[in-house]
């Protein structure tokens, strides 16, 4: 972990690096709207969107503009610093919130906003109200809280903003450390589904496990999904050293629904379900997939649970890693009810497969153009580099891929790049409107290293990047089979989505 914190209180960060990791923005985005109007024109019709616009009412959209920049004064979430004591200080003056409503609790480095997406779905199919706290946001801060698998409105954001904000600022006049942004949007995600109110709520850790700000709750499930190399600079730079950091989110007497994990990543975790008496389902083990294979629009799959078989799965994601994610959210789901341990029986089949066919994951192999295909991807460590270039080459078999790749500079932006490698034909370089954006020109120097600089292109601006990624995919006519990837982090994936028409201005 990193050292103790020092007796000052650190400066407040610019609104553009703390509305996210992975999501941080610069606030003059008029470049990217100037730019958009040429690559909407190109894109046709908008597809639906399961992300939230800006509010219409202009009175609705200052009052959320006003709360960001609120938030905007408060410790950027990038930054880690051990302890819970006051996101605990601000759960007791509001009356322990998320004491109300039972919990899943979800970490992982890879896979956990959709594994998260996969459990919403399957608690709704069965009637179960839910609430989900996620982070990053792909384009609007109102997304990271959901109620009924769907983000609250903009009004109810503010709201439950203005509600707390006076136990905010008690816990802030008490601290040595105002609340940091994380802490007050894991607050509002509390209040809010003790509010609504919710049967469960499904929260995603925002980084690491035992100091993050969600570790206030006593969830019943605890989810692992695959850990690797990420956030080395705060939580470890090993894999063991990180999956320690994550295991903090396993209770005495939990469930622990744990994903195919190396080898030393596994050993930490059982060691610490043992020394708190958890019980523990393991991928491959306990639950698994059992067969998928490629269909339109998707995989169909046939996944083991811990209560029996569940087949004639429609799953509308593409890869492995999704069929994975789904194993790990139906173990999870049969676990809350006390499937596998308490239940010799399985869910019922007709519903799961109904809340798997209308599963979305916003930015993760995202087709938002189809001529030329252009698909976004989220993928932003080399874990899910990896990933996402296996799904893309069994999903859809192009016969030339353009990368459009724009990276945070604090990555590990060459492995990112190696991962992508075999399956780029050419990559155009480029940069998000993020505070921490890699310059391009570093950028450049490596991937002219990985690539030879024959495949190298470099925009300095992203809809320039995606103009000359989508020509370079035409020129091979229109049914030779070439398209563009878009990815290095969800900031990038954002843009690119308002750019091309699938999301508008946030």
């Amino acid at each position: 972990m990193s050292d103790e914190p020092q007796p000052h209180e650190p400066e407040p960060a610019p609104f553009e690096e703390i509305i996210g990791e992975e999501t941080d923005r610069d606030p003059d985005l008029a470049v990217i709207e100037a730019g958009s109007r040429t690559l909407r024109a190109q894109a046709g019709p908008p597809q639906p969107d399961v992300v939230p616009d800006r509010p219409e009412d202009p009175e609705v959209d200052a009052a959320l503009r006003a709360v960001e920049e609120e938030l905007a004064t408060r410790w950027g979430e990038t930054k880690l610093e051990p302890s819970v004591k006051r996101i605990a200080a601000l759960v007791d003056v509001l009356g322990d919130p998320q004491r109300t409503y039972p919990s899943i609790h979800i970490t992982g480095t890879n896979g956990k906003t959709t594994t998260a997406r996969m459990i919403e779905a399957l608690l709704g199919a069965f009637d179960l109200r839910t609430g989900r706290y996620s982070s990053p946001h792909v384009q609007s801060v109102t997304e990271r809280i959901s109620i009924d698998g769907a983000p609250v409105s903009a009004e109810r954001f503010i709201e439950t903003y203005e509600d707390i904000k006076p136990y905010i600022e008690l816990v802030d006049s008490r601290e040595d450390y105002r609340l940091s942004f994380f802490e007050v949007l894991t607050g509002m995600a509390y209040a809010a589904f003790a509010d609504a109110p919710v049967d469960v709520a499904v929260v995603e850790v925002g980084m690491g496990g035992t100091w993050d700000a969600t570790n206030v709750i006593d969830a019943s499930v605890a989810v692992v999904t695959p850990i690797s190399l990420d956030h080395t600079d705060r939580l470890g730079d090993t894999t063991e050293k990180i999956a320690v950091e994550k295991a903090g989110i396993v209770k005495s007497d939990a469930t622990v629904v744990l994903a195919q994990q190396p080898v030393e990543a596994a050993s930490v975790v059982l060691k610490k379900a043992v020394e708190v008496d958890a019980t523990v389902a393991r991928e491959g083990m306990e639950f698994g997939v059992v067969s998928r294979e490629r269909a339109v629009g998707g995989q169909q799959l046939t996944l083991r649970g811990l209560g029996g078989e569940y087949d004639g799965i429609f799953l509308p994601l593409h890869g492995a890693h999704m069929a994975h994610n789904a194993a790990v959210a139906l173990a999870a789901v049969e676990a809350f009810f006390g499937i596998g341990q308490q239940q010799a029986r399985t869910l019922d089949v007709e519903v799961v497969r109904q809340a798997f066919a209308s599963v979305a994951s916003p930015g993760r192999l995202e087709v938002v153009r189809t001529s030329p295909p252009v698909v976004l991807d989220a993928a932003h460590n080399p874990g899910g580099a990896r990933a996402t270039a296996e799904a893309v080459s069994e999903a859809f078999g192009f016969s030339r891929l353009i990368g459009v790749v724009a990276p945070s500079a604090d990555k590990d932006v060459r492995g990112l790049l190696e991962a992508f490698e075999p399956l780029f034909a050419e990559v155009v370089v480029t940069r998000n409107a993020g505070h921490r954006a890699m310059d391009v020109d570093e950028l450049a120097g490596i991937a002219v290293e990985v690539f030879g600089e024959e495949r190298v292109q470099v925009e300095p601006r992203l809809d320039s990047a995606l103009e000359e990624a989508i020509t370079l995919a035409e020129e091979e006519g229109e049914y030779a089979g070439a398209g563009v990837l878009v990815t290095g982090s969800v900031i990038t994936v954002g843009e690119a989505r308002l750019l091309l028409g699938t999301g508008r201005r946030r």
